[in-house]
């Protein structure tokens, strides 16, 4: 039992050097993060970035229907009930996610039975601006149907993603 103590107090948690850390300086969020190099982290960003369909802008590149689509299914997890709503809450507005938690609190996609999965058809998407996509998607749940639509607006100096506007039917 103290060797392995003797081990652990030996090789303490090794903190992310300045090398593992991604190309615009922030520290991993979660230490086996840091194993990735900088080097791959800098290889992909660029592969992200001139892939087929990518839209550069404030945010390094990132495609916004790709962010409406993962979005969408996000916010359907939370509607029905399989995600807690505030895994969302830092990726929505102060006024979008109070929209949010009042479409949660009256059940606003309730699942028929327990064997409902919700099927997502396409995301439908337009960009009124540079800036800011809204998009809908059709849910089908057992024999009912539903409409979930939202806005995605780029917030604040590092160009975030954020839900400003949900509506579900």
């Amino acid at each position: 039992m103290t060797a392995r103590l003797n081990r652990l107090a030996a090789a303490p948690h090794r903190r992310p050097r300045v090398a593992d850390c991604d190309p615009a300086g922030r520290r991993p969020r979660h230490p086996r993060t840091a194993c990735a190099t900088a080097a791959s982290a800098t290889a992909t960003a660029t592969a992200v970035g001139t892939a087929a369909g990518a839209v550069p802008g404030r945010d390094g590149g990132h495609d916004p229907r790709a962010l409406a689509a993962r979005f969408a299914h996000q916010l359907v997890e939370v509607l029905t009930g399989a995600r807690p709503s505030g895994q969302l809450m830092r990726h929505t507005s102060l006024h979008g996610y109070g929209q949010l938690a009042s479409l949660v609190r009256i059940g606003a996609l309730r699942r028929g039975g327990p064997a409902d999965r919700p099927r997502l058809g396409p995301v439908h998407d337009r960009s009124p601006s540079a800036d800011a996509v809204e998009a809908c998607v059709r849910v089908d749940l057992g024999r009912r149907h539903h409409m979930v639509a939202f806005r995605l607006e780029q917030r604040g100096p590092a160009g975030q993603w954020q839900c400003t506007a949900v509506e579900a039917r």
